[in-house]
């Protein structure tokens, strides 16, 4: 599953049918593809919303 979010995240354009067969082969539902999918692009969408904005870290959660 996190191979499959880090080449949703880094190289979309790759995502092919079988990155999601291969989910499925490991006992994934659709519903849980569909939920790994729907997670891994909010929380894409909300860091570039944050980023393009200008939005800065909050203090308590540090430069780490």
């Amino acid at each position: 599953m996190l191979g499959f979010v880090e080449k949703l995240t880094l190289t979309p354009g790759e995502m092919a049918k079988e990155d999601v067969a291969g989910l499925r082969d490991e006992g994934f539902t659709d519903r849980d593809i569909l939920d790994i999918v729907e997670v891994a692009a909010y929380y894409a969408y909300v860091n570039r919303i944050a980023d393009g904005l200008g939005v800065a870290i909050e203090p308590w959660l540090g430069d780490d």
